[in-house]
Formats: structure tokens, sequence, C-alpha cells
């Protein structure tokens, strides 16, 4: 039996790693190499060779075959034709440099390095909790295995991560289906397998759908396109929220003493399953709850101005846009597992529950000052809407000129009456009420 230190000469006396840390060196020397042999060596908070091959894995349980050269043809007619007609509904030209088809797979592969820039910054405030939760002479007796341990804990964030990434890839019928520019600049890619699946039961023929989608996918490719600003932004809300992880340790130490209670250290299954579940999930801060509401303005704006200009571009030249329309906002509106999935892993809901006001209140704008001042609101992050013009949609810039209609001088003042009454910082996010 091994023998146990005496409380005095155990570093976690006092906190919730007490108990699981109390058993001696024998046990500890057994745990050590169990998460050795789970690891391999990487760079940053999160193991990415890991997360990718767990959503190819996760993506692999169904069939996912690449696209034929049929499919790969039709997709690149489609966002052909969908260019052209989006030439007649805004100003902003044409942002696709190229199409592909892509598998669930290779979704996955694609949109990787976004998911980096995404995810990184939550993993490693969320990784740095483990050190955060010890008092400050076990942290510093302790730093081997919390090193350790972070990296344990890196390894099974990224299988989380994989498993998300896995699930949405086998709902997303494009790139920047979630409103977010996962592909690289001007690349138009949808997924042929999901459009499938998105077309059942709506009783519309499959070459619409298909070029439905594509107007929808250039559509976000122009948009991004035409204001350079409009990536880094919505990324950036997402930059914040990670960097405003406020560590709240009572309530990280009372989840760890629940969950250490009577686990066995040198048991690799029950340590795994207490670090997943929720183990380091986090209260949202004051700050967060900002950076979220900015996010999710932003994604609605940008899928209303979609949703706006689509709208425009088929209304013509598909009568079944109407239900497709439809069926898009319900999707979106609503998310599906795969977001769930996601938002329980990093705390982000990826969905614009506001997409229909945003929508109405480009075609508002539009209506009443025409497509350049619908457009132009895209200057600069401080004209953009607010969450209180969503709740007033027809009355955006109502009895307002538009950016185009005012002198230099004039939207210069402007622009500083809104800096000036605290309605946004320098291009980090959108205009928000004082």
């Amino acid at each position: 039996m091994t023998e146990q230190p005496p409380d005095d000469q155990n570093p976690f006396r006092g906190t919730p790693f007490e108990q699981f840390f109390s058993g001696g060196a024998p046990d500890l020397t057994q745990l050590f190499s169990h998460l050795q042999s789970m690891m391999q060596p990487y760079d940053g908070p999160l193991n990415w060779e890991l997360a990718v091959d767990t959503a190819r894995k996760t993506v692999a349980r169904e069939p996912d075959p690449s696209p034929s050269q049929r499919q790969r043809d039709e997709v690149a007619d489609a966002v052909r034709l969908a260019d052209h007609w989006l030439d007649d509904t805004t100003q902003f030209p044409s942002g696709v440099t190229s199409s592909a088809a892509w598998s669930r797979a290779e979704w996955v592969v694609g949109t990787t390095e976004v998911w980096k820039v995404l995810v990184e910054p939550i993993a490693a405030s969320s990784v740095g909790a483990l050190g955060s939760a010890l008092p400050a002479e076990a942290a510093s007796m302790g730093g081997p295995i919390i090193a350790m341990l972070g990296k344990a804990v890196g390894a099974m964030l990224a299988g989380q991560v994989g498993s998300g990434l896995g699930a949405m890839a086998g709902e997303v019928v494009s790139a920047s289906d979630i409103g977010l520019p996962l592909a690289a600049p001007g690349l138009a890619a949808l997924v042929p397998a999901n459009v499938v699946v998105f077309a059942q039961g709506l009783d519309v023929p499959a070459s619409d759908v298909l070029l439905y989608l594509a107007l929808r996918e250039a559509a976000h490719q122009r948009l991004f396109a035409g204001v350079p600003w409009l990536r880094d932004h919505l990324i950036g809300a997402v930059t914040d929220y990670a960097q405003g992880i406020e560590i709240n340790t009572d309530k990280i130490q009372e989840t760890m003493e629940e969950r250490l209670r009577g686990v066995d250290p040198g048991n690799l299954d029950k340590v795994q399953e207490l670090m997943e579940g929720g183990l380091f999930d986090i209260p949202r801060s004051p700050r967060q709850d900002a950076a979220l509401e900015r996010l999710e303005v932003a994604l609605a704006l940008v899928e209303g101005w979609v949703d706006e200009v689509v709208g425009q571009a088929t209304a013509e030249r598909m009568p079944n846009a109407t239900k497709l329309q439809e069926a898009v906002r319900r999707r979106r509106a609503a998310g599906g597992p795969a977001e769930d999935t996601f938002a329980s892993l990093v705390g982000l809901e990826l969905r614009p529950r506001r997409l229909r006001d945003a929508s109405t209140l480009w075609g508002s704008l539009r209506t009443r000052q025409g497509v350049e001042a619908r457009d132009g609101v895209w200057m600069s992050p401080q004209l953009l809407p607010t969450d209180a013009d969503l709740d007033d949609p027809l009355g955006f810039r109502e009895g307002s000129e538009s950016p185009e209609q005012l002198s230099d001088d004039a939207f210069d003042a402007e622009l500083r009456s809104l800096l000036e009454r605290g309605m946004g910082g320098a291009g980090d996010g959108p205009a928000e009420e004082s």
C-alpha cells in the first residue's frame, strides 16, 4: 500500500487537487506515463494535428466520397451564373477568384487555418485556468505537473474541437455558411453532399437549390472582398471574447472538488472523463457578453445583407427563391446539432438570431435611399447598425442622408459625432450605444 505523504509536505494541501495528488510518487509516475503515451509534442495551446484527425474520423463515420467531375463542373457553373446575377444588385464587384466542390473532409481541411485563429485564444485562456485554480505556492512547487496537465488538457480540448468541427462538416453547405470567412479569400466552395441533404423535402429542383446556395456563397465573397476591414472585425470579436475570460477560482475549485472526489489517478479513462464535459467551463464575464453581442449583431448584419441582395437577384428570375429563402432563414435562426456542439465546446454561438431584422433593415434602406446608400454603410464599422437599430429596422437612417450624399466635411463631422458619443472604437467593433 502506498504511503500517504504528510499533509504539510503536500503542495496541494487545501486545494481541490489535494486528494488527487495525495497518493505518492508511484501513482503519479503511472499517471504521467499514461499522459505521455497519450500525447505527441505540439506547439500552441491546442494540438491541431489531433483536432483535424478527430474531425476527419468523425466525418468518416458516414460515406464521404470526393465530388465527381460533374459535381465540380455544376458548382463552377452555378457560381459563375450567380456572380453574373449579383452584378445587378450591389455596387461591390465580384469577390470570387476561384470555385470548388468540397467533400466534408475537404471542408475540414480547407477551413482549419481560420479555425486556428478563432479557437486558439479561447483554448489558451481555458488551459490557463488550470494553473490559476492553484494557490501560488502550490503552482510554484507543482510547475512540471501543471505543464504536463496543461498539455494533456490541450490534447483533450483538441479532441473535443475536432469532434465539433467534424459534426459541423456534416451540415454546412458552403465555405461561408456560418457567416464567417472560413476559406481562403476569393474561394467560393460548396459541399454537394450537404446541398443534397438541404434540398430534401423542399420540393424544389436540385438545380435551383444549387444556384441559390451559390448565390449566397458568391454574395458573401463580394461583401468580404468589398469591405476589407470586415474579416478582421468578425475575427476580432472572437478574440475579444477570449481576452475577456475571467478566471473564477472559487467556481473552478468547487467543480474540481466535485469531480476529483474518488478518482483513481492511475486510471486514464477516468482522468479523461473528468477533464471532459465542462470541467473548464468558465462563466462569461461582462467583457465576453459584450463581445458576443457584438459578434451576434455583426453576423446578423452580414447574413441580412446576403439575404437582401440574393432576394433582389432572384426576384424576377427564380420563382422558388422565396421557399429557399425561408428554408435558409429557419435553418440559420434555429441552428443545428453541430452548432450546439461547437457552442458547448468553445462558448460561441455562431448563429445570427436577428437575420430577419437585419434583412428588413437593409431592404428598407435600399428602398428609401438606393443601393449606394445600403452598401455605403459598410464604409466604416462605426456606421454599422447597432442592436438597437435592429429593434427598429424600418427606421434606420430615416430622414438622414446617405454617406454618398454627404460632403467630405459633413461625413467627417458625422463620424466624429459618432465617436464623441462613445458609439464604438476605432475599427474594433460596430457602433454601440453609450
